[in-house]
C-alpha cells in the first residue's frame, strides 16, 4: 500500500510510516491510497468472527492492515488494543448502536477519555506516533487547530508521550466553557495552547502556513494531528465497519451482504464523512452518507449547487454546534479528488488557485458532479439552533436518550429525509459527543443539566494555561521555537 498527494500529478509514492509523521504533504496537497482495497464477502465474515473474539481492537488491527503494510501485524494489533481499551474508553464495547426510532439509530462514538468522537482515531494516532518515532529515533512537534473537540483528544493523547510536543490553536471565546476546561487544565510540560484572535478557519490557516514553510517545518520536525493526517481518517473507518456488523448481527447470513445503511454525519471539516467515502468505496454495504452543517452551511451548499464557496472569518457564525463552526473543510480536498478522477492537476487549479484567487470553485456544469448521488451516495442537510433545541428535547421526551447539539443536527436531518420518503434505509446517527461538553443548550432544550460523568468532576474549576496570540503564523512560529521538543 503505497500514498499520493491529491495534488501530485507525477504520483510519487509514498509508504504509511513516511506520511504519518507528513501530515500535509510538501506541494500543499493531501494524502490518500494509490487505490482503495477492495472489502470482499467473505472480509466482511471473516470480521464479523474477529468482532466476536476480539472486541473492537482485533477488529481494527485486521481492517488497518489493509492500510499499513510497513508496521508488523503483531505491532499493529498491540497498539490497536493499547488505543481502544477500558476504562479508557468508558464502556467495554468502545462503541455502541442505540435504537431511537423507526429506522433511526445512534452510533455511540464519545466513550473516550474527552467525551468526544475524536478520540476515536486520536487514540490510535498517540499509539503510533510514538511507535514511529521511537522507532526512527526523532521527535516531533504537533501543531494541531481545534474548533472544539480535537484538541482535547488530541492532547490527552499525547501528553507524557517521549519525544513528542503539541503546540494546538483554539479560536479565542470560540469553544464551550467544558471544552476549554478540557485543554486548558493541562499542565503537562509537552502542551501548549495558545488562543489565537479569530475563528477556526484562521486557526487551521496557520497551521497550514506553517506545515507549507518547508524549511521550518523540516527543521522542527513539524507534524499535523488534525484530520489532513491520513492516519486519523483511516482510523475512523474502522466504526464504520464496526457499526455495519452490528447492524447486521441479527440479519440472516444470505441476506447479510444485501444489508445497506445510511450514516448521517454532522460535519465541518468533511473528515468523519469523508472516513465513510472511503468504507464506501471499499465495498462496504453503504446506501447514503449524509452530509450535515448547521448554520455554517459551506457543505451544503456544495452538494445542493454543485457550488463551493468558502466564507470569512466575519462571515462565519458562532453557532450552538461550535465544532461545525468552519467555513474551509479540509478534508473535503480527498473527496474532489476522487470525484475527478485524481486529476492532480486540476485538484491543484481548484484548491490552490481557485479557492485563493476567488474563494470559491464551481462545478454545477462539471458531469462529475451529476455523480456524487448515483456513485458515491452524498446527500446533505442543514439545521439551527432552533432545530437543535427542538431535536434535543424531542429526543429526550421521546426516546429517553440525551444528545448533543452536533449530534441533534444529524438527527433532525435523519428525521427530515424519512418523513419526506428521501432515505428508504436504516439511518446510523454519528455522535459527535457526550451531551456534557454542551451544558447550556442541553439545559436550554431540556431544562435538565446533563449528567457530568465522573472523570470529568470539578474539570470547569482547575486552573487553566493557555497563551493568548495574534492571528499570525510568524508568531506561532517563534512559539513553537521557543517551547519545542
Amino acid at each position: 500500500m503505497r500514498y499520493i498527494s491529491t495534488r501530485d500529478p507525477k504520483r510519487t509514492p509514498q509508504k504509511f510510516s513516511d506520511i504519518l509523521l507528513e501530515g500535509l504533504a510538501p506541494d500543499g496537497g493531501l494524502f490518500l491510497p494509490e487505490e482503495y482495497p477492495t472489502i470482499t464477502g467473505e472480509d466482511l465474515d471473516r470480521w464479523r468472527k474477529t468482532l466476536a473474539d476480539g472486541g473492537y481492537p482485533a477488529l481494527a488491527a485486521e481492517v488497518l492492515q489493509l492500510f499499513i503494510d510497513d508496521i508488523p501485524a503483531d505491532d499493529l494489533a498491540d497498539l490497536t488494543h493499547r488505543a481502544y481499551s477500558y476504562p479508557k474508553f468508558s464502556e467495554q464495547e468502545i462503541v455502541t448502536v442505540t435504537h431511537l426510532e423507526d429506522d433511526i439509530y445512534k452510533g455511540g462514538l464519545s466513550y473516550g477519555p474527552t467525551a468526544a468522537f475524536k478520540d476515536m482515531a486520536m487514540q490510535l494516532l498517540g499509539e503510533l506516533f510514538e511507535y514511529e518515532l521511537k522507532r526512527r529515533g526523532q521527535v516531533l512537534n504537533i501543531l494541531g487547530a481545534t474548533s472544539g473537540d480535537t484538541g482535547s483528544s488530541a492532547e490527552y493523547a499525547m501528553r507524557g508521550r517521549d519525544g513528542i510536543s503539541v503546540f494546538m490553536l483554539t479560536p479565542r471565546g470560540r469553544m464551550t466553557a467544558f471544552q476549554q476546561a478540557q485543554m486548558f487544565s493541562i499542565d503537562d510540560p509537552n502542551v501548549i495552547n495558545m488562543a489565537v484572535d479569530g475563528v477556526f478557519d484562521d486557526c487551521q490557516d496557520i497551521v497550514k502556513a506553517v506545515s507549507s514553510d518547508l524549511q521550518f517545518k523540516r527543521t522542527w520536525s513539524i507534524g499535523a494531528v488534525n484530520s489532513i493526517n491520513w492516519a486519523r481518517l483511516v482510523a475512523q473507518v474502522v466504526y464504520y465497519i464496526y457499526i455495519w456488523l452490528r447492524m447486521t448481527d441479527g440479519v440472516a447470513p444470505a441476506e447479510q451482504y444485501d444489508t445497506k445503511l445510511s450514516f448521517a454525519v454532522p460535519t465541518g471539516n468533511f473528515g468523519d464523512v469523508c472516513a465513510g467515502h472511503v468504507a464506501r468505496s471499499m465495498g462496504l454495504p453503504i446506501d447514503r452518507l449524509i452530509v450535515v452543517t448547521n448554520e455554517n452551511d459551506v457543505l451544503n451548499e456544495f452538494f445542493s449547487t454543485g457550488v463551493y464557496r468558502v466564507r470569512s472569518a466575519a462571515q462565519t457564525l458562532a453557532t450552538s454546534s461550535p465544532s461545525m463552526d468552519i467555513s474551509k473543510a479540509s478534508n473535503f480536498e480527498r473527496f474532489i479528488a476522487d470525484l475527478l478522477g485524481r486529476d492532480a492537476e486540476r485538484v491543484a487549479d481548484l484548491f490552490g488557485r481557485q479557492l485563493n484567487e476567488q474563494g470559491y470553485f464551481d462545478l454545477s456544469d462539471d458531469p462529475a458532479f451529476e455523480r456524487i448521488v448515483s456513485d458515491y451516495g452524498f446527500m446533505s442537510g442543514s439545521s439551527t439552533h432552533q432545530d437543535r433545541l427542538d431535536t434535543i428535547r424531542h429526543t429526550w421526551e421521546d426516546d429517553g436518550v440525551m444528545i448533543d447539539p452536533h449530534t441533534a443536527d444529524g438527527v433532525k436531518v435523519a428525521r427530515e429525509l424519512k418523513a419526506n420518503n428521501e432515505v428508504d434505509t436504516p439511518i446510523v446517527c454519528l455522535e459527535t459527543a457526550l451531551p456534557v461538553k454542551f451544558s447550556e443548550t442541553i439545559e436550554e432544550a431540556t431544562g435538565e443539566q446533563p449528567e457530568i460523568p465522573e472523570r470529568f468532576q470539578g474539570i470547569e474549576d482547575l486552573p487553566r494555561r493557555v497563551l493568548d496570540v495574534p492571528n499570525d503564523a510568524e508568531h506561532v512560529k517563534q512559539v513553537i521555537v521557543e517551547n519545542s521538543s
